[in-house]
């Protein structure tokens, strides 16, 4: 069984997710947050209350797609393309949600196919709408059906320096940590795997090196307030090696901020990012 087109519109069944504080600080860690964000990383220090990094988003949404009906592809020919989060609020600590999904677009590249999905999230205690998820899989060699090949708009950055730029250094076993927040891909760990799919050895979660990205955005944009972080799409344009350097750079633009992020040789890995704050 191969994509399947029309499968474009398709929703899910509703499906539930809930987390507790540890998940919230596994990921954390899992994203590289250290002493300096005891606010996010602990829940027992003195005069500081739990928060939870925005992007956290990715993990607990994005439930209730429908996967299985778009047909088949070979996951270690799968990469993540595209990630968008909206915030509606702050996620607590401790939590459930209630998600529905749907297939929004399947794009025929030639040498592979885009899926995108979206989902909608509501918190469970409260019934009202906490987040909203969108994500796109470039699915290799399942092109080439002569459909669409979706939109190819891109967005302008100013021809000027950033207005922020911050370096975060991400650690050789990276990936082994943010993939015990549910991500157990073995693109990410297992070396004969990761082969398969053309790497010289696992890659880092595109949803990682995402992570990281928010939280360059969160300290550089935000003062480190979870609050102020409202939506964040970028696309994923190079895959991360454990133990590379990423720098964020980021321009404020009206009330938004255009960002990307590149690793030590000046290759960027993330492109296209916009971000809404207040």
């Amino acid at each position: 069984m191969a994509i399947d087109p029309n499968a474009v519109g398709q929703r899910g069944q509703p499906s539930n997710r809930s987390w507790n504080s540890k998940d919230a600080l596994l990921y954390a860690v899992g994203i590289g947050a250290g002493i300096d964000e005891l606010q996010y990383t602990t829940e027992n220090t003195k005069d500081v209350v739990q928060k939870v990094f925005p992007t956290f988003a990715v993990i607990i949404g994005g439930g209730g797609i429908p996967m299985k009906e778009v047909g088949s592809f070979n996951p270690a020919l799968m990469v993540h393309g595209e990630q968008g989060i909206e915030l509606l609020g702050e996620i607590p600590p401790d939590g459930e949600i209630e998600s529905v999904g749907e297939c929004s677009a399947i794009w025929d590249k030639g040498s592979a196919a885009v899926l995108e999905f979206t989902s909608e999230s509501r918190n469970v205690k409260t019934g009202e709408p906490l987040l909203r998820t969108k994500t796109s899989l470039f699915c290799r060699g399942e092109g080439g059906w002569g459909g669409d090949r979706g939109p190819s708009d891109k967005l302008e950055f100013p021809d000027r320096s950033p207005d922020k730029k911050i370096t975060y250094a991400t650690r050789e076993d990276q990936a082994l940590t943010y993939r015990l927040s549910g991500d157990r891909n073995p693109l990410h760990s297992d070396p004969s795997f990761a082969a398969m799919g053309g790497f010289d050895k696992p890659i880092l979660h595109g949803l990682c090196t995402y992570g990281i990205t928010g939280r360059a955005l969160l300290h550089g944009l935000c003062e480190g307030d979870a609050g102020r972080f409202l939506s964040m799409n970028a696309r994923f344009s190079k895959p991360v090696i454990p133990g590379d350097s990423l720098t964020v750079s980021m321009w404020i633009v009206g009330k938004k901020a255009l960002f990307r992020t590149e690793n030590q040789n000046n290759e960027i890995v993330i492109d296209q990012g916009e971000f809404s704050f207040s």
